[in-house]
């Protein structure tokens, strides 16, 4: 990266910071499989922000992005794992029908204001409910680091940022201060 602050960065890149109301705002689900069109054009933008993002940063834990953060508000988002050759999972209206009792914290980084990183508690497993293009419904199971990015980028779309999450009296910290950056998830 350059001599600008992270979040300028992103700014730069096309990501909508922390201060529009666009994050805090449910997003709109798609009716599925009539908008078919419309859901792959929002896909399309997501991944071409990916791109974008990912020649400025690595993401040794995996990386997503929630439609709101590129300005649109629909129920999409998609996912980098981050195991080198992963493919994408792309989220379209998700929701988390069930989460287990077991959590962890871990820290987090949101491309909506990376220049901070929070500790957030997330479940260890989630079980994601969500629409295909065509229509149909799908459910998965996501566990430990997969479980924790979907679920964040399932917060986007709620219109939640991670401090929600954090608990109460415990801030994010500068990305200077943060000491995972390059590291994978422990577990």
């Amino acid at each position: 990266m350059s001599d600008a602050r992270p979040s300028e960065t992103m700014r730069d890149l096309g990501v909508i910071q922390a201060d529009a109301p666009i994050l805090r705002q449910p997003t709109r689900p798609f009716a599925l499989p009539a908008e078919r069109d419309v859901a792959e054009q929002v896909l399309d933008q997501l991944f071409a922000a990916a791109v974008r993002i990912a020649e400025v940063h690595p993401f040794a834990k995996g990386m997503g992005i929630a439609a709101p953060q590129i300005g649109i508000d629909r129920a999409a988002a998609i996912v980098q794992p981050a195991e080198a050759g992963a493919a994408p999972i792309t989220l379209l209206n998700p929701r988390i029908i069930s989460r287990s009792d077991e959590t962890d914290e871990q820290f987090e980084g949101c491309l909506s204001f990376f220049d901070v990183r929070g500790l957030v508690p997330r479940p260890l497993a989630i079980t994601v409910e969500q629409t295909g293009l065509d229509g149909s419904t799908t459910v998965c199971t996501y566990r430990q680091g997969m479980a924790r990015l979907i679920h964040h980028e399932i917060d986007h779309l709620d219109g939640h940022l991670y401090e929600d999450r954090m608990r109460d009296g415990v801030t994010p910290i500068s990305v200077e201060e943060y000491r995972q950056t390059g590291t994978v998830w422990s577990y």
